[in-house]
């Protein structure tokens, strides 16, 4: 059995957390665009963000705020706008969006964390912010999480959820989070927003380094088009309100909360991969026998950003040709006599030697996996204004528990990776084509 279960409520689910989510007018289509998710006390807080060195004011913002603490009550996202490259008057804006809640919910803005999503280059709307600030905070809920992961979506076709439970000191500790990305997705971060929530207590440098490794684990290892923005926001909340002893170090009991906070991270991640724009299916790639874990993730990474690779599956060719040369050009040594190349049951390359293998098989495969993991029928999408939206009169999230599995082995090695992609279509051209016009 698992050490932990699956449970409703995502960001909500654990302890002594509220959310909200509503259209305060931020988007040309109306949708939901505005979001909070709220601890009831103090809680230390963890972020890993963008490695773009064009930032949004909110990554700056964050940035510097948990440099001078590490710990928040409130995190609030707007959708619609990215407030990046606005110079001097969009670092305003965002002082000014941390004062205002502050001030909604009477607590210092320096408890307030930032994040922001939509096209560049634009600044939020102020006027409809400050006029939505009321009503957000009015329509916190311990139910609120759903509404939370609508109002962060941008050309998202699905929201993105998930909540886990383990047992810690015989008491039950919850973890939820809440995600959203579609395009602009490569590892180092990626056009995507996080929000993880946790009732543990942990100590904040210790809850920043199971953060961090937990993105090495998931968010940096996922790509949809090789593309990083400027916005990417990992934020991580842990209040304590479980009441279980403080983790303080690397105890078993520490692994155990990693652990079921990699898992959250990596169910958000590859929802986020399997709902890339214009995407079919999600695509994991598995590479084992290289001499370290970091080679061995280079090489997964490689495959998954294949633009080759990622047509032929998009095409339903079990083009394996296309799976070797993105493997031998990862920058990881490795003997080419070793190279072993699977795609599902299919034995595609044994000892550097291509095998003989049912090739229509292998091409239903990849149709079948792509039609078990398809979009919900009754999700038509519509692209409104520079903004992707859906209609969505109940919250449904993607699957992401039957992708295509691509084995690579290049040797006798420990090192094993993993990493995430999805399938290259059409239809991403022809949405990035548009996204401003």
């Amino acid at each position: 059995m698992s050490e932990w279960q699956e449970i409703a409520g995502g960001v909500t689910a654990p302890r002594g957390y509220k959310a909200a989510g509503i259209a305060a007018g931020l988007k040309p289509s109306g949708a939901a665009d505005l979001a909070l998710i709220l601890s009831d006390v103090e809680a230390i807080a963890a972020g890993v963000f963008t490695m773009s060195q064009v930032t949004a004011a909110c990554v700056d913002y964050c940035r510097q705020q948990l440099l001078s603490s590490q710990s928040a009550r409130a995190i609030l996202c707007n959708a619609g706008q990215a407030n990046a490259s606005t110079g001097k008057q969009g670092w305003l804006d965002a002082l000014e969006t941390a004062m205002m809640l502050g001030q909604a919910l009477n607590i210092s803005s320096k408890s307030v964390l930032l994040a922001s999503t939509g096209v560049i280059g634009q600044r939020m709307k102020m006027d409809a912010f400050k006029a939505g600030i009321p009503k957000l905070v009015e329509s916190l809920s311990e139910t609120g999480s759903d509404a939370a992961a609508k109002a962060i979506v941008t050309t998202d076709l699905v929201t993105k959820s998930i909540a886990l439970e383990t047992t810690i000191h015989d008491r039950p500790v919850r973890i939820g989070g809440i995600s959203k990305g579609s395009g602009m997705i490569h590892p180092n971060m990626a056009t995507m927003l996080a929000f993880v929530t946790c009732d543990a207590a942990v100590s904040p440098g210790l809850w920043q380094e199971m953060l961090s490794r937990a993105a090495d684990k998931s968010f940096n290892a996922i790509t949809v088009d090789g593309d990083t923005s400027t916005n990417d926001s990992l934020i991580a909340l842990a209040n304590g309100q479980s009441r279980t002893p403080a983790i303080t170090a690397m105890t078993a009991e520490a692994k155990k909360l990693e652990a079921m906070l990699t898992a959250v991270c990596q169910h958000l991640a590859k929802a986020i991969a399997r709902d890339g724009e214009g995407a079919t299916c999600l695509i994991e790639v598995q590479v084992s026998g290289a001499a370290n874990e970091k080679a061995a993730v280079q090489i997964a990474k490689t495959i998954a950003g294949s633009s080759l690779v990622k047509s032929a599956i998009f095409g339903r060719d079990p083009n394996w040709g296309r799976i070797a040369a993105a493997a031998g050009r990862a920058g990881v040594p490795f003997e080419q006599s070793d190279l072993r190349i699977q795609m599902g049951d299919f034995l595609l390359m044994e000892k550097g030697q291509p095998l003989e293998f049912d090739r229509k098989a292998a091409s239903a495969y990849l149709k079948q996996t792509a039609e078990a993991s398809s979009l919900p029928k009754d999700f038509v999408a519509t692209n409104n204004s520079n903004d992707l939206t859906v209609d969505r009169n109940t919250v449904k999230t993607q699957r992401v528990d039957n992708p295509v599995i691509i084995e690579v082995c290049v040797g006798n090695g420990t090192g094993v990776g993993k990493a995430w992609g999805c399938d290259l279509s059409y239809d991403y051209v022809k949405i990035n084509a548009e996204y401003t016009t």
